[in-house]
């Protein structure tokens, strides 16, 4: 019996480690994150979430399963357990091309009085292939501020927008397009960027500079 109960719990053990493997050769939108959503007429529910940005939509997975859209929800927010932290998605008014604006969902980086930084994730094609690395490169590496994630062949990449004057304006990834993003201070942002190592399109570093940003505005 004791022999039964060791191979029982072996096989528990290996269940887990497998099921943790497999989560983390998932991208974030491809699983569920324990959250909340606040609706556009003041509701709160709570439970599970998956998201989808491609058709802006946010299930919730309770005692029933639900699908709320972005015109309905202010916003959502979840704890990611795979890459840490508290993720916040607002429902905003947003023109592709010369389509009229409609709502859709923005994660929110960093926000201040005068600026905030947005992003919407995608799955790419990655044409270099895996290079050895696996979902996370190495999984030591969080590609939300570091190397970007790959997962066979394919890798998450970001938009990145500013929001500010009540308009949302999408960066190029140029570094003479973050500057006309955050304008009036120049030399002490390149200096910020140059003392700490910083790239002018990687997320964490565009958090970094525009969270400097808003606080050079408030002195």
């Amino acid at each position: 019996m004791e022999t039964v109960k060791k191979a029982i719990f072996s096989l528990s053990l290996v269940f887990l480690v497998v099921v943790a493997a497999f989560a983390q050769n998932q991208f974030p939108s491809q699983l569920w994150h324990k959250g909340n959503i606040y609706t556009a007429d003041g509701q709160v529910y709570g439970g599970k979430l998956k998201y989808d940005l491609d058709n802006n939509v946010v299930q919730l997975q309770d005692q029933t399963m639900e699908t709320f859209t972005s015109t309905n929800v202010t916003y959502f927010e979840f704890f990611d357990e795979v890459y840490g932290g508290v993720r916040k998605f607002y429902s905003l008014p947003y023109a592709f091309e010369n389509d009229y604006a409609t709502p859709i969902f923005f994660e929110v980086l960093t926000e201040g009085d005068e600026i905030a930084l947005l992003c919407r994730e995608y799955v790419a094609t990655d044409s270099r292939g895996m290079g050895g690395y696996g979902m996370m490169g190495g999984y030591g590496m969080n590609p939300f501020y570091g190397p970007q994630s790959m997962m066979m062949g394919q890798r998450l990449a970001f938009n990145y927008y500013f929001l500010k004057n009540g308009k949302i304006e999408k960066y190029s990834l140029k570094k003479k397009d973050l500057f006309e993003m955050l304008p009036g201070h120049d030399d002490q942002i390149s200096l910020f960027m140059r003392k700490n190592r910083l790239d002018y399109d990687k997320r964490g570093d565009l958090l970094r500079i525009t969270a400097y940003y808003n606080e050079l505005n408030q002195n």
